[in-house]
């Protein structure tokens, strides 16, 4: 072991065996790896996925992501199924075994018993000569030619690539059920993520207050208006009640630059034209990614031609969504 070697070289290097271990796994992406997404989506059951150890954590994770995107999976440790934890499993169930060496006793002791059940079993592992491969139904190659470490013992490796094909399976099963983003956002309500995905403008506009100004009206009366209603802006319409522009903060500033005398002014010559709008029934993240395109602190609700409401950015910073 090199003890001259630097942090900022060591993690480099850590990081790179690992991206290489990535890129050099796409080659077993298989057959049996297609099979496999194939099976899963048939199966009456669920995916239960064991190991332990490291490969206990690893299955905990991919078990998440596969819940999250459509797939039922559940945890079991396999050194607690031989003590009871093998009821949970169905014949309709299929089971996946991961473990880098695939001869793990653990394993080896728990894969017998699985094969009674009649469930399909699939073993993901980093040797193709294992116990594991040579009873599994399917196999899926996560090899891997050393781990991280200097002394090529600590799962480091491995690990990684065990969850990159994991993370494999679960975007391809993801992409065989057609899952959409309103599918993501039923099984993650809740926090920011699940906000952006399912929070809409209608959810928030009707809170506000609704400052609407004639384009005919007086720019002090205007000025009123906006004041009450505490946004900083008012909608401007014409007869027909149709949006016409906006009176902004911005505009004030600027009308006082350029007028001394503005007690004879209608806000139709000071407003500004053409403002920002977002529709009526919209995603509230579609609202946030404007106004941060436009750099602008509030968009009108719009139904066709006809102003509803005002969305403004602190809206969406009490909501979380920023």
């Amino acid at each position: 072991m090199n003890l001259n070697k630097n942090i900022q070289t060591i993690a480099k290097e850590t990081l790179r065996k690992e991206a290489d271990a990535i890129i050099k796994v796409i080659e077993y992406i298989d057959q049996d790896f297609e099979q496999v997404v194939h099976e899963i989506l048939s199966m009456k059951g669920r995916l239960v996925i064991t190991g332990v150890g490291k490969s206990a954590i690893i299955a905990n994770k991919i078990v998440a992501t596969l819940n999250s995107t459509g797939t039922p999976a559940i945890f079991m440790h396999a050194a607690d199924a031989i003590h009871g934890d093998m009821g949970m499993i169905r014949e309709e169930d299929m089971v996946m075994c991961i473990s880098k060496s695939g001869n793990t006793e653990e394993i080896k002791v728990l894969l017998p018993l699985l094969k009674r059940t009649g469930a399909k079993i699939i073993g993901l592992v980093s040797n193709e000569d294992c116990y594991v491969a040579k009873h599994a139904d399917y196999v899926l190659k996560a090899i891997v030619a050393e781990e991280a470490d200097p002394n090529n013992l600590a799962p480091t490796t491995s690990t990684t690539v065990h969850m990159a094909v994991g993370d494999a399976l679960a975007v391809a099963l993801l992409w065989a059920r057609g899952f959409t983003s309103e599918d993501f956002a039923r099984y993650h309500p809740g926090g920011s993520l699940g906000k952006q995905l399912y929070l809409k403008v209608d959810d928030i506009y009707p809170k506000n207050e609704l400052p609407v100004v004639q384009e005919t009206d007086l720019v002090k009366a205007s000025i009123l208006v906006i004041s009450k209603k505490r946004l900083g802006a008012a909608a401007v319409v014409n007869a027909q009640n149709e949006l016409v522009g906006i009176f902004t903060d911005g505009d004030l500033r600027r009308m006082l630059e350029k007028y001394d005398d503005f007690s004879a002014l209608t806000i139709a010559e000071v407003m500004t034209r053409n403002p920002k709008t977002i529709a009526k029934g919209e995603y509230a993240l579609r609202a946030l990614n404007q106004m941060r395109e436009h750099d602008i602190n509030q968009l009108i609700v719009v139904d066709q031609k006809r102003v509803v409401g005002f969305l403004h950015i602190s809206d969406l910073l009490n909501e979380g969504i920023v």
